[in-house]
């Protein structure tokens, strides 16, 4: 199989898209490079996103918020927006007419409680994005690209 380069997009690059970075990283293995970043970066990686991946045992490479000029001339296979925001606002073009999804999920780093409810409340979106990384490295990548494309939205549906 053709190793596929997957972007993760969202605003800040702190949590959602570095979380989902991670994932695909470590389910992935050798038939993904995984890339994240965001259209405004905060310049750091969030503690829920780093707490919430050790906690789950998904190591995070070299963590860093990114700005997605840094991909502008790089050919990827799929972006994936996982916020609103980002979703909402006009994306570079990226070469490679790459295919593309929105997963929306709610931001923990926004998330309003105690410590324990912040966590519990990241776990749980963790736990989302999770399943809708292993559903995509699981597709069938030999199929038709609208196949490919339609699979993916439903992916966000998730």
């Amino acid at each position: 199989m053709q190793k596929r380069k997957v972007l993760f997009l969202c605003t800040g690059n702190a949590c959602r898209s570095q979380m989902a970075e991670a994932m695909l990283r470590h389910l992935g293995g050798d038939r993904f490079d995984a890339l994240s970043a965001g259209s405004a970066p905060a310049g750091f990686v969030h503690a829920l996103a780093e707490e919430v991946l050790a906690a789950m045992d998904i190591p995070l490479v070299e963590p860093r918020s990114k700005s997605w000029d840094e991909f502008a001339d790089v050919s990827v296979d799929l972006v994936i927006t996982v916020c609103d925001n980002a979703a909402g606002e006009t994306c570079p073009v990226w070469p490679g007419d790459p295919l593309r999804a929105h997963w929306p999920l709610p931001d923990p780093a926004y998330h309003l409680g105690t410590p324990e409810e912040q966590i519990a409340f990241a776990m749980h979106v963790a736990g989302r994005l999770l399943t809708k990384i292993q559903a995509l490295v699981d597709l069938d990548w030999s199929a038709k690209r609208d196949d490919l494309a339609d699979r993916l939205r439903f992916l966000g549906e998730i």
